[in-house]
């Protein structure tokens, strides 16, 4: 436990220093969307293209896991937006908030955090559930932000405007850009890896520095009109995202070893492992930007990633040595 403790601290305390730092007056709010676009634009596509290049291509393109765990991620939004929706929250904020609840935070936090702790070969696991989360879940919450009474066409068109919003995202077109790389294994010059090497390398501190200075800025935000998201539970749904959600993932996919190995849905247990420990990571903190933009509540947003990235301080290390003891790792 300590081991893990030692390597895992390191990326926790980086949140609290970018915090601290922003609710001091040391970092200003208005760089806060110079370095999102840095590590968005730069730092994090460079990172996952490397990765996925050194990946192998049949590691990148396992469908079964893909499908798995997008069907956890679904029963996750579901539980969301049914508690929400008995509760007479809108449709906005019901999404927005089992969105927070099923997304991990593994762009900023967990290629680094898990690649560190587990080596090289947790990062093709990992990088199909960012594909997954940005691209299939993150699309249909925000469709499912924009339902309004009467209005039949306003899923189908939140639908087109999510998956333009997607295609101008880098990081998808990174992940692709690193499996074509490992496809065909393509050799680039030393100049062009080594650049790419530099900005990768500089995508954990920046992104998990980021990732504290996000949640003081929404922490510093003047709450102005209504609070329309006061029936959110806040400490419930992250309890649901760090301790639910793994569960859930966990008791799928060690059910597919069970009975699916026939249909090739067996999953090695250094698999299950990776795939679970992302489901244990913290909300995830660009679904605050996410819901400004659309006009949710993000105040409360901010609040289910902040006190799941606390609480995941203690609770991700002890389900990392958990995993290890039940999987025999």
């Amino acid at each position: 436990m300590v081991e893990i403790f030692t390597v895992t601290s390191p990326f926790f305390l980086l949140v609290f220093a970018g915090y601290v730092a922003t609710r001091k007056g040391l970092m200003p709010v208005a760089a806060i969307p110079g370095l999102n676009t840095y590590v968005l634009y730069f730092a994090l596509p460079c990172m996952l293209f490397r990765f996925g290049a050194n990946t192998p291509i049949h590691e990148l393109l396992n469908i079964p896991m893909a499908l798995l765990y997008l069907a956890c991620a679904a029963v996750i939004v579901a539980m969301g937006l049914l508690w929400n929706r008995k509760h007479q929250l809108d449709w906005n904020n019901s999404a927005f908030s089992a969105l927070i609840t099923t997304f991990p935070n593994t762009g900023f936090m967990g290629v680094p955090l898990l690649v560190a702790l587990l080596g090289q070969a947790a990062a093709g696991p990992v990088i199909i559930t960012i594909f997954v989360d940005l691209v299939i879940v993150s699309s249909i919450c925000i469709a499912i932000s924009r339902l309004q009474p009467g209005d039949t066409h306003a899923f189908s068109n939140a639908m087109k405007k999510s998956m333009r919003g997607m295609v101008s995202n880098p990081m998808p077109w990174a992940i692709c850009l690193g499996a074509l790389a490992s496809a065909t294994q393509a050799e680039f010059p030393a100049l062009v890896m080594r650049t790419v090497e530099l900005l990768g390398n500089s995508a954990s501190p920046v992104a998990l520095f980021t990732i504290g200075a996000v949640l003081a800025r929404s922490a510093l935000m003047k709450k102005t009109g209504e609070h329309v998201a006061a029936a959110i539970p806040v400490n419930v749904f992250a309890a649901i995202k760090l301790v639910i959600h793994p569960l859930l993932i966990f008791a799928v996919f060690s059910a597919a070893n069970a009975w699916g190995g026939g249909m090739g849905l067996a999953f090695d247990p250094f698999a299950i492992l990776v795939i679970t420990l992302v489901g244990a990571l913290p909300s995830a903190s660009n679904v605050t930007i996410l819901a400004e933009r659309f006009e949710a509540d993000a105040g409360q947003i901010a609040k289910i990633v902040l006190v799941s990235t606390a609480a995941a301080f203690v609770t991700f290390p002890i389900t990392v040595a958990a995993l290890k003891s039940i999987l025999g790792l």
